[in-house]
């Protein structure tokens, strides 16, 4: 259908045009308020600066659509392919918009004020100087989206994935973040005040400069993360993980920190001890044999220490060993149940600093190491031994234990 033929349709009273084919039409600037295009296929079509209001896009094809300043206030339901649209300055309050695809998409300086764009694909997204204040995000997927400076401020974003995300200098005040996950994610500057955070994935993050007074970061993974300069006046830390975590000129000023104690100013020698020695340093000297596979010589770690019993392949599904003629595959089930126990104990494999490696015949060792070394890179993998014994429990071809520090 030609742009020419749908607006004179709608011009005389018809609003249906589910399933039309308008691939690329021209509806710049169109008053198409309440229109029905669910499953219509509008990919690569101009609609800057159109009146979409109220609009129906269920499984709607809007990939590379231009929507540039155009207004999709209440749009209703979802679904909708938005992947590389261009929908800078657009206006899409309350619209709803959950499961949309809006991967690649630019959304730059738009307006998402109380939209619900819950399980949303924003994967690249481009979104700096958006508003998302008070939106519905949650469960959403942002990863390597350019957040930059954009409020999310009181928006739902718990269990959301961010991923690489660029957030620097984002508004994030009172926002519920609870088990989301924001590893290697850059936060600089970002306004995270009275913020929830409990559970949250910032491994790697970089939260330097952030103003986190009052957020709640109980339990939250902090490991390798970037918090100097940060301002944690007031945060809870209980049970957080700040194992490697660099706190150059951090303000902990009242801060209820990982142990449950209260920080105090003058303390804070003691404190910002304390925090800096839970550490790992790989050992490496000239004197000793050099590693010729995915261990180092020797680690120093501080902190609590998990110690994990040996583990067989036996498959908990059923309860019995599994692949009792393949090797590999038996250290592949050994290394998913050490990775559960490592999960539960709120450790991963980079806080492993020793294992043991028990072998009934160390002519499959090769085999062995090849699964090993996808767990652990040669920089920084623990400590290792490796033996072969006469017999194994329940006559398995492996065993491994290890040991790790949090």
């Amino acid at each position: 259908m030609e742009a020419e033929e749908l607006l004179e349709k709608y011009a005389t009273g018809q609003r249906n045009f589910r399933g039309e084919k308008l691939i690329g039409v021209n509806l710049k600037g169109a008053n198409l308020l309440s229109i029905v295009l669910d499953n219509a296929d509008l990919s690569g079509a101009d609609l800057s600066g159109a009146n979409l209001r109220q609009a129906d896009l269920i499984k709607t094809n809007l990939k590379k659509v231009s929507l540039v300043g155009a207004d999709l206030r209440w749009l209703r339901y979802g679904s909708a392919d938005f992947s590389e649209a261009d929908l800078s300055n657009a206006d899409l309050r309350e619209a709803m918009l959950n499961d949309a695809n809006f991967r690649k998409a630019s959304l730059s300086g738009a307006n998402l004020r109380e939209a619900s764009l819950i399980d949303g694909n924003f994967t690249y997204a481009n979104m700096n100087n958006t508003n998302l204040s008070n939106a519905k995000l949650s469960s959403a997927n942002m990863s390597y989206a350019n957040l930059a400076s954009a409020n999310l401020s009181q928006a739902d974003c718990s269990k959301a994935k961010l991923l690489h995300a660029n957030l620097q200098e984002a508004k994030l005040v009172l926002t519920n973040l609870s088990y989301a996950n924001l590893s290697e994610s850059n936060l600089t500057d970002a306004a995270l005040q009275r913020a929830n955070l409990r559970n949250v994935n910032f491994r790697k993050a970089c939260l330097e400069g952030a103003k986190l007074e009052g957020a709640d970061l109980e339990e939250a993974n902090l490991i390798r993360a970037n918090l100097n300069q940060a301002n944690m006046m007031g945060v809870n830390l209980t049970d957080a993980n700040l194992y490697g975590a660099s706190i150059e000129n951090t303000d902990f000023t009242g801060a209820i920190m990982p142990d449950g104690e209260l920080y105090e100013p003058e303390t804070s020698e003691k404190e910002s001890k304390k925090l800096i020695t839970m550490t790992r340093k790989i050992i490496r000297t000239e004197n000793a044999p050099k590693p010729v596979g995915p261990y180092n010589q020797a680690i120093a770690a501080s902190g609590t220490m998990i110690f994990v019993a040996g583990q067989i392949a036996i498959d908990m599904r059923i309860n019995e060993v599994v692949y009792t003629e393949d090797v590999s595959k038996q250290t592949e089930q050994v290394m998913a149940n050490i990775e559960a126990i490592l999960t539960e104990a709120g450790a991963t494999w980079l806080d492993v600093v020793k294992t043991t490696v028990y072998l009934k015949d160390m002519n499959d060792f090769a085999a062995v190491n090849a699964v090993y070394a996808k767990y652990f890179d040669n920089a920084t993998a623990p400590a290792r031994a490796c033996v072969e014994v006469s017999r194994l429990p329940k006559d398995v071809l492996v065993e491994i234990d290890a040991i790790a520090a949090i």
